[in-house]
């Protein structure tokens, strides 16, 4: 059996008294797309930095590709990719620029840095804007860039924190092609995003978490409209649905880990 490349394992974690996780697990396989959806506040943000090393965890455990992400030895840290809070791209380099940088960062050689650099600006619509610099992309194009250069190397495991944010309808039907891409080659890949009925589109399996808690599956129906287990019923109704009842459950409909602002 293949284990997991990402794992987040009984996870726990605290901003004061305010509770962002609380004993949360996931695992991701490789080729598996997951999406974890929830309402500001919901410990998103917070997931996805502890698994790119962003953020020690009060308990628990995480595992990216079998390590823990703050030491990842440098041959597996140039398996992943990650695009979590703003793209990380150099303003000052243009576009061709930042994604040879990335291939070099990522440990291709020379050669094949400069040809993914060239094949990766095309797959993104980037191809026109090579030669600019990156301060003075538009904010879709520079969300682009950003998930370009966290992509070029074809990464065993991918993280992405609201990736279509900023996009236009044509930059995310090319996103939500590259994902499945990337997954059919066998990355193992996490979205985060605030849009289910795009996230339904490309996942697997829709984790819907809540004041820090995994509290339900949401089961993509596959044009993104529809939950396959409720017989036609919208997936937003149905995560609504969920997060009402782990509120009535708890007895509380304003846990400390659902308020909104602060880290997610």
């Amino acid at each position: 059996m293949t284990a997991p490349a990402l794992v987040l394992d009984g996870v726990t974690h605290a901003f004061g008294d305010r509770v962002a996780l609380d004993g949360f697990t996931l695992t991701v396989a490789p080729g598996q797309v997951t999406a974890l959806v929830g309402l500001n506040g919901a410990g998103k943000t917070t997931a996805l930095r502890a698994l790119t090393g962003r953020l020690r965890p009060g308990g628990g455990t995480v595992r990216v590709l079998g390590h823990e992400p703050s030491r990842l030895p440098p041959a597996v840290a140039a398996r992943f990719g990650h695009v979590v809070g703003a793209p990380l791209v150099q303003p000052e380099l243009t576009v061709v620029e930042n994604l040879w940088c990335a291939a070099l960062l990522h440990g291709l050689r020379r050669r094949r840095a400069a040809e993914a650099a060239h094949d990766t600006a095309e797959r993104l619509g980037l191809a026109p804007w090579c030669d600019a610099r990156a301060r003075a992309l538009s904010a879709g194009n520079h969300q682009r860039l950003g998930i370009a250069c966290a992509t070029l190397h074809r990464p065993a495991a991918l993280v992405l924190d609201e990736p279509t944010s900023a996009l236009d309808p044509q930059g995310v039907v090319v996103v939500r092609g590259l994902v499945r891409d990337l997954a059919a080659e066998g990355t193992a890949v996490l979205v985060s995003s605030h849009h289910l009925d795009e996230v339904a589109r490309v996942a697997g399996e829709v984790v819907v978490l809540h004041a820090g808690r995994d509290v339900g599956r949401l089961e993509p129906g596959g044009d993104g409209t529809t939950d396959g287990t409720t017989g036609g019923t919208s997936i937003e109704q149905r995560f609504f649905a969920m997060v009402l009842e782990a509120d009535t459950s708890s007895g509380t409909g304003d846990r400390p880990g659902t308020r909104t602002g602060g880290p997610a």
